[in-house]
């Protein structure tokens, strides 16, 4: 069944439905010319701050690929060290130490405090390090692509988000601005029929209740009018507000109702994958990001190789000033090994993450087949309403050109003589109440086939 929506109520909840939008411009789309839908979403593509941000979250993706890879290469440090040993750790030693005759140093002896150190030391070196193996760096090289591609589905999603909300504002501008001219078009016969009226009251071929009652008409015409001429006002700073223009900044449209294309190839069956939504191929790349990470905890439990390297120099002295002394107060150091780390015991630590991984992974299966049942419900219940939507225009456009030449007929009687004045008003409140399911009958079918386009993943290309 057809239900009455008025443009006002269209409007505000459109205009709740949507986030804000930035109102800065660097498009190459020129706005002082009539834009078409394609250059709206073009314009809209390159000044959302919701795209924006998603175009920003892929950066971050890439960085984070380029910070993953870095701890795979070698790793060089260099250091720079001096101390000021203001006061020197005393350290005692046993007696014996310092005698000629061990033999004769007293078993009671006290052990005699020595200072070792110098006042100044400094070091200068190098060291070298580079992974030989480990596990987690290559499931960690796999898990930064796959978030990469994790952002570039995030950004698929907002530009549909977007789409679609410039698409919904797009064609309440035309469908107001149909109405407008239909509102215009009533408002100067009514005024004609208003005059001629008045012309037979003064001749004394009509009474003077019948000049009432269509300046009653003509009243409420005028009202609706201003009314639709100020929502056709609103929706233009709708769309402005969308695709991020201010909204003083003047623009026309292009498109026109009798334009568009209601595809109704789409309410047919056709081949879908599941893929095509952008939130469900989410779920899929987060399954694999939970296997991965699965995968890293169960490589913990295997070796970890490094290799290491260091050179440099060292240096001790009494006196500040030899400490620059480069030539003979510096010596050389240096050594390379291998470091293996063996996990042994860490309280079952990583068995505990294994098993909340595939908890995990378990959730988002369950996750991926609700989100396909809840697709299949959407693109079936998309197909319904656009299919009653169509079905519902088609009639309210025979109804409407029925109305049309019912005003038309009942017109002609009542100048002729032959019809009465509230035959007139009714034929002429049958055509506006036509004219207004008309509109709203168009409007839910442009919405119907933008959301079927939605639930079908095919608005955005």
């Amino acid at each position: 069944m057809f239900h009455k929506v008025s443009i006002f109520s269209i409007l505000f909840w459109i205009l709740s439905s949507y986030a804000v939008y930035s109102q800065e411009s660097d498009s190459e789309i020129d706005i002082s010319q009539p834009l078409t839908l394609d250059a709206c979403l073009v314009y809209a593509f390159q000044n959302s701050e919701t795209i924006r941000i998603a175009e920003l979250e892929k950066a971050i993706s890439k960085a984070d690929v380029g910070i993953t890879k870095s701890q795979g290469l070698p790793q060089l440090n260099g250091s720079v060290n001096y101390n000021n040993n203001f006061a020197i750790q005393t350290q005692f030693l046993p007696a014996v130490f310092f005698a000629d005759d061990p033999n004769e140093v007293p078993a009671n002896a006290p052990p005699v405090p020595v200072r070792f150190g110098v006042n100044h030391t400094g070091t200068a070196g190098v060291s070298l390090s580079q992974m030989l193996f480990d596990g987690s760096y290559f499931v960690g090289l796999e898990a930064a692509r796959t978030y990469t591609e994790l952002s570039e589905k995030s950004y698929h999603q907002s530009k549909v988000q977007v789409a679609e909300q410039i698409t919904k504002a797009y064609y309440t501008v035309l469908v107001n601005q149909e109405r407008q001219v239909l509102v215009s078009s009533n408002y100067k016969r009514l005024d004609t029929l208003l005059r001629e009226t008045r012309l037979m009251y003064e001749n004394g071929f009509v009474e003077e209740i019948d000049v009432d009652r269509l300046l009653v008409q003509y009243n409420n015409s005028k009202v609706e009018q201003e009314n639709i001429s100020r929502v056709t006002e609103l929706s233009y700073y709708l769309l402005k507000f969308q695709m991020g223009i201010p909204v003083e900044q003047e623009i026309t449209l292009s498109g026109n109702i009798a334009d568009i294309d209601f595809d109704p190839e789409i309410t047919a069956e056709s081949e879908f994958q599941y893929e095509q939504r952008p939130e469900y191929a989410q779920i899929l790349v987060n399954q694999e990001l939970a296997q991965l990470d699965m995968k890293n905890n169960r490589v913990q439990y295997i070796p970890k190789l490094t290799a290491n390297a260091a050179f440099g120099y060292n240096t001790g002295v009494d006196d500040f000033s030899e400490i620059v002394s480069f030539s003979d107060r510096w010596f050389e150091y240096g050594f390379f090994g291998v470091t293996m780390d063996i996990p042994l015991f860490d309280g079952l630590r990583k068995h505990h993450l294994i098993q909340k991984n595939k908890v995990q992974v378990r959730q988002l299966e369950l996750q991926s087949r609700f989100l396909r049942n809840q697709i299949d419900l959407e693109i079936a219940q998309a197909r319904v309403d656009l299919q009653n939507s169509l079905d519902a225009l088609q009639i309210q456009e025979e109804n409407l050109a029925l109305a049309q030449e019912v005003f038309r007929v009942t017109n002609i009687k009542y100048q002729e003589g032959v019809g009465s004045n509230l035959e007139v008003i009714d034929a002429e409140n049958s055509l506006q109440a036509a004219e207004t399911n008309y509109f709203n009958a168009l409007y839910n079918a442009l919405i119907a086939k933008v959301d079927l386009k939605k639930a079908l993943g095919i608005l955005v290309e």
